[in-house]
């Protein structure tokens, strides 16, 4: 053998051999999307759920596991495949591991196993803050079992008719979001809107949309961020040399940030502010729009893949919620149901023959036919799942139940669903949680204790002839906040009290969006500043809040006056003008 052909040889091995570590790199960086799919189903739904949220997400990939190594791998992979349709279980994986490593099956299981985790775990958050924790994981199990390993099968194992009749699905945009997508629209259609979503008429008809605001608008964004890191390994860990993947890396970048430059600027024109939530959901649209071709577009054709996932994450999530009134909190339905089903059309419209997976798309060769197999495949998936998922749901509502009942929902589902206060345990009042008793409690004696620093005197009982107190109470901007308090240190006011507070007048603010419905902005952040006077004037205190805050515009504020019976310091015991004034 000569010199050059056994270089060639090493070359061949040693690219094998790196590519074969970056597939099951390419399979860490999918199992870390689930931390992504937690960060933004979080954020876009409300903290009394945020522990849910996580356990769900968590349970998705531990079930999805369990199934899998049982029955699930051996479904779609198999050897033996039934007409192209299904795989004969054999369960090597538990009964012949050897083997089952020498056939080299492991790379194999551990990617389809993070894959088939994120079908599952997409719909969680369309389901989000109204699903019993049960019927969730008999969900869960049902669609890694059996739903997904099928269809995949048809389409990523050789054997199987899709992949036989030539339809191309590089990464997962009809075999994966397709299929949690449509599941999240059954699923959510089933188990019904939040309480409170939707309001109806006597006629009971939907009179009105309310916006139910995310929590966290910073865990979504973070969710995204960790989202499209590892959508690189997603679209380009089975990339078969470096001018493919490379090829992956372009597409798979250009398309999301198309599509989320596209998404804010439809907004911007749409509401008059680009709208930060549906942004995001834009990113994660490009992203499932271009992970069925991004090995066989260019980056014309992601671009147009972004244009139009961008425009589409938007009109089928307002349609959903204003129109046909399915509450889906995240958009699950919109970015993963309408741009999987895109993605995968959009193979046979853009595919450019020169790009690596060489396919001809109609744009480029005028020939329907891969646009016809990629129509009948993303068809056929989804009404298989479709089918499958609609007897499921329908089953567990009949037996266990879908839905929590409505005190638990108004509760929320980390107290009812897994005993925890909150999933922010720093932010609960400590009487919630600490019992610091009250059985070695002294009473204020009337005396200070000789031992304090503060001199001892003999403290007044309160009476009559104790001088007027006034409680002046201001309602303001927060961004007057800053002057008031200068102005009232200035005439001599020793003390105050400053709470946020939300409140409104008769015109409840201007109208703001939120994923395109009308939040209702009858309460508006304001400032609530109390003091107490007893020797400055009450008049004085007025007149110079009213001089500090007046702008003449709506929302200057309100100020309330109110009388005060008594006053008492509780460190010295002091009471009624004795307890206003500070330690000389």
């Amino acid at each position: 053998m000569a010199i050059e052909e056994i270089t060639k040889l090493i070359q061949e091995s040693a690219t094998k051999e790196v590519f074969g570590v970056w597939f099951l790199i390419g399979a860490a960086l999918v199992f870390f999307m689930q931390a992504g799919f937690a960060m933004v189903e979080t954020g876009f739904t409300r903290a009394k759920n945020a522990g849910n949220i996580i356990m769900k997400n968590l349970m998705d990939f531990c079930i999805g596991t369990v199934v899998f190594v049982l029955l699930g791998f051996s479904l779609m992979m198999a050897e033996d495949y039934v007409l192209g349709f299904i795989g004969v279980p054999n369960l090597k994986i538990l009964t012949d591991f050897g083997s089952f490593l020498e056939k080299g099956n492991a790379p194999s299981f551990v990617f389809n196993l993070v894959f088939c985790a994120t079908a599952a775990t997409i719909v969680s958050g369309s389901m989000a803050e109204r699903t019993r924790f049960a019927s969730y994981c008999i969900y869960s199990a049902v669609i890694s079992l059996f739903v997904y390993p099928v269809e995949a099968g048809w389409v990523w194992n050789s054997q199987g008719w899709l992949a036989q009749l030539g339809f191309h699905d590089f990464a997962g945009s009809a075999a994966i979001h397709s299929v949690g997508g449509i599941t999240a629209l059954i699923g959510a259609i089933m188990v019904g809107p939040r309480l409170g979503k939707y309001q109806r008429n006597k006629q009971n008809k939907v009179s009105k949309v309310n916006a139910i605001p995310g929590h966290s608008i910073t865990l979504g964004a973070l969710g995204c961020f960790i989202l499209w890191f590892g959508w690189y390994g997603f679209n380009g860990a089975a990339a078969w040399d470096s001018k493919s993947l490379a090829s992956i890396f372009v597409t798979t970048t250009i398309a999301p940030a198309v599509a989320t430059c596209t998404t804010m600027i439809f907004t911007w024109i749409k509401n008059g502010k680009p709208d930060v939530s549906m942004c995001i959901n834009g990113s994660l649209a490009g992203l499932v729009g271009i992970t069925a071709g991004c090995d066989a577009l260019d980056a014309l054709g992601s671009a147009i893949v972004g244009i139009v996932s961008g425009v589409l994450v938007v009109v089928i999530v307002e349609l959903l919620d204003l129109k046909c009134h399915i509450d889906d909190p995240v958009g699950a339905v919109g970015v993963h149901f309408a741009n999987g089903v895109w993605g995968t059309i959009a193979v046979g419209l853009l595919a450019n023959p020169a790009a690596p997976a060489g396919l001809e798309g109609l744009f480029y060769t005028g020939k329907f036919r891969l646009l016809g197999i990629q129509a009948l495949g993303i068809f056929c998936i989804l009404a298989w799942t479709a089918l499958l998922m609609t007897l499921t749901f329908a089953i567990i509502k009949k037996t266990v139940g879908l839905r929590v009942s409505q005190e638990e929902e108004i509760k929320g589902l980390d107290k009812t669903e897994h005993g925890l206060p909150s999933a922010y345990a720093d932010f609960l009042p400590a009487v919630e949680s600490i019992d610091y008793g009250y059985e070695n409690a002294t009473a204020v004696p009337g005396y200070v204790p000789v031992a304090e620093a503060i001199p001892v005197k003999k403290v007044p009982a309160f009476d009559e002839t104790t001088p007027k107190f006034t409680k002046v109470e201001i309602i303001c901007k927060e961004s007057r906040f800053e002057a008031l308090k200068t102005a009232m240190i200035d005439i001599g006011i020793a003390g105050m009290t400053v709470s946020h507070v939300l409140g409104c007048g008769w015109q409840k603010g201007t109208p703001e969006y939120y994923r395109g419905v009308q939040v209702e902005a009858s309460l508006l952040p304001k400032v609530q500043v109390d003091i107490v006077v007893s020797k400055i004037p009450v008049r004085t205190v007025i007149e110079t809040a009213k001089k500090v805050l007046y702008t003449g515009n709506i929302g200057d504020g309100k100020i309330f006056v109110y009388d005060v019976e008594n006053v008492v310091k509780v460190r010295t015991g002091e009471e009624g003008y004795d307890a206003l004034q500070d330690v000389e």
